[in-house]
């Protein structure tokens, strides 16, 4: 099976529509400070960064006489459920792994606990996305405002992606070599 890639995923038109929601700058920043952490906590840096890609593919705009309302989409909002669904689908749809977009999905799922009763014990890369997004995060959901002109965010993509394929790499070499 050949490994989906990042841009696979930001390219496809569902992703778009979503992305476009959420705010596509903050999603690749956040991919890219997932990568950063998934390296310092030996995480797979495949799985963070897709996972921190489509972390806020399950938002709803919350809007109160033609602006964002902050109150309200904090006291309602269930995002991150809708968005593991919704980035399971999309990852399975476009040929990713099985186990791996089960692992991203409740990655995405646990990315944030603020519709949460309680407070969880995050595995490794659950930590490394909640990490990431609040790494990116400003005061009163701006960082979903952030802009970045189309061929910038695929460039950024793209150069993930190869940063992505290198590490994976040079895993597999010293693994090899410790298994000699």
């Amino acid at each position: 099976m050949e490994k989906v890639t990042l841009e696979q995923i930001f390219t496809y038109p569902t992703t778009q529509k979503h992305l476009k929601r959420s705010g596509i700058a903050h999603a690749i920043s956040v991919a890219e400070y997932a990568y950063i952490f998934a390296k310092r906590f030996q995480v797979n840096p495949d799985h963070a960064a897709k996972a921190a890609l489509l972390h806020d593919v399950g938002h709803y705009t919350w809007y109160r006489d033609g602006e964002w309302d902050y109150d309200q989409y904090q006291e309602n909002d269930i995002h991150a459920i809708k968005g593991a669904s919704r980035a399971h689908k999309l990852l399975i749809k476009i040929g990713e792994d099985r186990h791996a977009a089960k692992e991203i999905a409740v990655a995405i799922l646990l990315h944030t606990d603020s519709y949460l009763p309680g407070e969880l014990k995050l595995k490794p890369l659950q930590r490394v996305v909640a990490l990431a997004d609040e790494a990116d995060e400003q005061s009163g959901g701006n960082h979903h405002y952030k802009t970045i002109e189309e061929h910038i965010a695929l460039e950024r993509i793209r150069a993930l992606d190869k940063q992505i394929t290198n590490e994976l790499s040079n895993t597999q070499i010293k693994k090899s070599k410790e298994t000699v």
